[in-house]
């Protein structure tokens, strides 16, 4: 996929675990986006505000070592955990520990976060909070059927078009894992029709916690044929 108007540099999204990471740079934000782990594949994002350098990381899911290289000398102000499962926040303790960053998730998986880690939850946010570092500022939207508490985070990009960071909830070709259950599956398409593809463009790109990336108008059109398909 090429880079959208007011990029600078070929993003492509594509990036596997052990190589190298990939970057584009938005008017006002620098997305970092890093895999990790070869058996999972996790993607960890890292944004940097172009104001001020502030910084940011989605999902400090493994291989800390390599995230704080990522991070550098500019420190990180916040780690965000887009949900309770373990593959997303292995490297959370290692990574707040050498940081000191404030700690972010979404209000209803934010105990297991905790229980899991070790790692208190410092914001436990809902849906329409916002999340701000440097000039930027993150809109979350909570999104219900992969975990009670999985959160997406939309950065409507003043100077282009929005960006959205979507964990597990959605992937180009459907939306997450609901391990069989019927009815959040049904939930989670409810959610991610409503939340997300009834108000956002066609032209936001998003970003999920596994694989490459995609836009909702690259998705839009298969949305009916998921929920037939039921999974």
């Amino acid at each position: 996929m090429a880079s959208s108007i007011g990029d600078s540099g070929p993003y492509t999204g594509e990036v596997s675990p052990g190589g190298a990471p990939d970057t584009r740079e938005l008017a006002g934000l620098v997305v970092t986006k890093l895999a990790v782990d070869p058996k999972m594949s996790n993607n960890c994002y890292l944004l940097r505000c172009r104001a001020t350098d502030e910084q940011v990381l989605v999902d400090a899911a493994a291989e800390p070592q390599r995230l704080l290289e990522l991070v550098g000398a500019s420190g990180l102000s916040k780690v965000v955990t887009t949900h309770q499962h373990w593959d997303h926040h292995r490297a959370l303790a290692d990574v707040v520990a050498a940081t000191g960053a404030v700690t972010v998730a979404g209000e209803a998986d934010s105990d297991a976060v905790t229980e899991q880690t070790g790692v208190v939850v410092d914001d436990r946010v809902r849906h329409g909070d916002t999340i701000e570092f440097g000039e930027v500022r993150l809109e979350v939207i909570h999104l219900v059927g992969h975990t009670p508490g999985s959160i997406a985070l939309v950065y409507d990009d003043p100077q282009g078009t929005p960006h959205l960071f979507t964990g597990d909830s959605l992937f180009p070709g459907g939306v997450g894992n609901t391990f069989g259950d019927a009815d959040a599956f049904r939930t989670l398409v409810d959610e991610v029709s409503t939340k997300v593809f009834d108000r956002l463009p066609d032209e936001t790109w998003f970003y999920p916690g596994h694989g490459n990336d995609s836009t909702l108008g690259a998705e839009r059109p298969h949305v009916a044929e998921w929920r037939e398909r039921g999974w």
